[in-house]
């Protein structure tokens, strides 16, 4: 299926759906290669298909991984957890957004395996935290409107009340993780915003996100999946 440009005639009808191939999801990524290759940082794909994109992504980042964190396990785990809570996707195919996380897990657990071949696989833990936070990053929705979609047939009333797209950002203090959750229409509005960065202790222009509609205490990452279930 990855190297395929369409599903169906009727999809790329009804939603324009058409996947981009391998030859060219590289060519745009090289365009901004230093990034795709800087494990915290972060890429939203607004539609994200399948995944082709955001695959591409997490391999160039688990690649740096690998060279950087092979022989140091618990560093190797802590920093492929910080590339994939990096990668957002949004599409409007409930199908696609399945099958992305599903891609996105099977290839970190199995590149896992390939460096750490005594272990096997990653340990249930693990996967668990993986899987949690790749359902939070990649989610159904419609990029247009910035809410989860609604039937063709909804009434004006309807498609208003939609539930706005929520993300989670992810930030690491070594192994203790902060969450913070953002409207993605926020993020957008602060973007596009006249002055949507300030300047960092380096003096560097960084974006300034909006107040976020819901912050946690700082966990350990290991426990993601079972503190932030209590807190739903």
């Amino acid at each position: 299926m990855e190297d395929r440009q369409i599903r169906s005639h009727q999809r790329v009808a009804e939603v324009g759906e058409v996947f981009t191939a391998e030859r060219e999801v590289n060519a745009m990524l090289d365009l901004v290669k230093q990034e795709t290759e800087r494990i915290d940082s972060r890429f939203l794909e607004p539609a994200c298909g399948n995944g082709n994109f955001l695959v591409e992504i997490l391999r160039r980042k688990l690649e740096v991984i690998r060279r950087q964190y092979q022989k140091q396990t618990s560093e190797l785990e802590l920093q492929t957890t910080i590339a994939l809570s990096s990668i957002y996707g949004v599409d409007i195919m409930k199908d696609n957004v399945e099958e992305c996380c599903q891609r996105l897990f099977d290839i970190v657990c199995s590149w896992y395996s390939e460096v750490h071949p005594q272990q096997k696989s990653p340990s249930q833990k693990l996967m668990d935290v993986w899987s949690y936070i790749l359902h939070r990053n990649i989610l159904w929705g419609d990029a247009l409107t910035l809410r989860e979609p609604v039937g063709a047939d909804a009434t004006a009333i309807e498609k208003n009340s939609a539930q706005p797209i929520t993300f989670s950002e992810w930030s690491f203090i070594r192994d203790m993780v902060i969450r913070k959750d953002f409207h993605l229409a926020a993020l957008v509005q602060a973007q596009s915003a006249s002055v949507p960065f300030v300047k960092n202790d380096q003096g560097n222009e960084v974006f300034l996100p909006p107040e976020p509609i819901r912050e946690y205490r700082p966990i350990l990452y290991m426990k993601i999946p079972t503190y932030y279930d209590t807190k739903q």
